[in-house]
């Protein structure tokens, strides 16, 4: 199955904060550093610990959501 569509909203997202659910029920939030067409890389900030990085492959992408400030 072709991802293009996922990874075209990613690159529009690059750089903001997202929440990012996962087919197998994984929650992750963070800000989008790269998106390749394989995976994307979250940047999530862990307190009292510097930035940790996430990645997740494109194809176990359930949904993503912009978060608000």
């Amino acid at each position: 199955m072709n991802y293009q569509h996922i990874e075209n909203l990613l690159i529009r997202f690059r750089g903001q904060a997202v929440d990012l659910k996962t087919v197998s029920g994984g929650l992750y939030e963070g800000l989008i550093s790269d998106v390749t067409n394989d995976y994307v890389t979250l940047k999530s900030k862990t307190v009292g610990a510097g930035d940790d990085l996430v990645i997740v492959l494109l194809h176990s992408i359930e949904s993503i959501r912009p978060q608000t400030k």
